[in-house]
């Protein structure tokens, strides 16, 4: 396993980061008590969870991702092994204390308290925003349109909320999540002139069909420390070539939830897929593991968050750290984003 600081901490977390989001929906407890048996065995000393999980996210399954990784904790006495990262929701729908905004002081505090309670710990290493309250572009959304209205909490005062909790020992670090330049600079910008806690992470979508992240936020996360937390590495599933073709795997993310999992139904995915699958191919690698360390050699990024529904899945993709890219699959690569660049933003 490769390991990389987290921002400008001591934390050494591994490139590889074992996600959870489908524990509590598409896998067991048990499943997911194999799974994070193995990745720990693996090396992997990183995971990611969130307080909406699991996914997609409904009110019967809330909070259900982070039960079963407290039942594991408990079990295995294992806490000291893990980095552990979660994320607060932002603004969400009634059944999330009453919906609406989540980063003011009530609620991030019956937030945290509430995971810590289900997780079964004293404390989170890396404690996230999910997703910007104001009005902004996220989850593929493109054609920004600026609005001034709406309310949403001041991140001075999100990030002296936040403070609160790590001068209590109740989380370590903290992070952003689905968050633009603009955003993740002004964090940065009011952590240094009023000494408030710092961000050391972005949690944002990368992958070879949406290497958006590469404008903007590459630049910012080299320069100030602030490493990529890289989500959705193979595309729901379609990086590993298992839809090629038109085919739907059964008990699949797209065969179960079709009108959840649409970021990727784009016009461009199969033939940009299809182009990436005969570079792997022609090179004897497997595509999975092409797309995840394509993403793991880049400077901007700290850790790749895999998820994986069968340990099948999951061996194959842990096993990407063991591969190389020579500088003609690269190259190679290149070429098809020049082609069909962004097809999933």
């Amino acid at each position: 396993m490769n390991y990389k600081k987290l921002g400008n901490t001591n934390l050494e977390v591994s490139t590889i980061c074992l996600g959870t989001m489908t524990w509590g929906e598409q896998n067991t407890q048990e499943e997911g008590f194999e799974q994070m048996d193995y990745a720990l065995d693996q090396g992997i000393n990183f995971w990611d969870t969130a307080e909406l999980y699991a996914v997609p996210p409904r009110e019967e399954t809330y909070g259900h991702t982070e039960i079963i990784i407290g039942n594991w904790f408990k079990k295995s006495k294992k806490r000291d092994k893990v980095i552990l990262a979660s994320k607060v929701a932002g603004p969400m729908r009634a059944y999330l204390r009453g919906g609406g905004n989540n980063y003011g002081i009530d609620k991030i505090t019956q937030a945290i308290n509430d995971s810590l309670k289900r997780l079964q710990t004293d404390y989170i290493d890396l404690y996230q925003l999910h997703w910007p309250e104001r009005n902004t572009n996220m989850f593929g959304r493109l054609g920004y349109e600026h609005k001034e209205n709406g309310e949403w909490n001041k991140f001075e005062d999100v990030l002296g909320n936040l403070k609160r909790f790590i001068d209590a020992g109740k989380i370590r670090e903290i992070g952003l999540s689905n968050e633009t330049p603009w955003g993740v600079s002004k964090y940065l910008e009011l952590s240094k002139e009023k000494d408030l806690p710092r961000m050391m992470s972005i949690q944002n979508p990368y992958s070879l069909l949406n290497r958006t992240y590469e404008v903007g936020l590459a630049e910012i996360s080299i320069r100030d420390k602030i490493g990529l937390l890289a989500y959705s590495p193979l595309a729901s599933g379609y990086l590993s070539g298992k839809y090629r073709n038109n085919q739907l795997p059964k008990n699949s993310r797209i065969e179960r939830d079709p009108d959840f999992w649409t970021r990727y139904a784009k016009p461009n995915t199969e033939k940009a897929v299809d182009a990436y699958y005969e570079i792997a191919n022609k090179h004897g690698l497997d595509l999975a593991q092409m797309s995840l360390k394509f993403l793991e050699i880049q400077p901007f990024v700290t850790s790749v968050i895999i998820g994986a529904t069968t340990m099948e899945q999951l061996k194959t993709n842990i096993e990407s750290v063991n591969i190389n890219l020579t500088d003609d699959v690269i190259k190679e690569i290149n070429n098809v984003q020049t082609i069909y660049p962004n097809p999933c933003p």
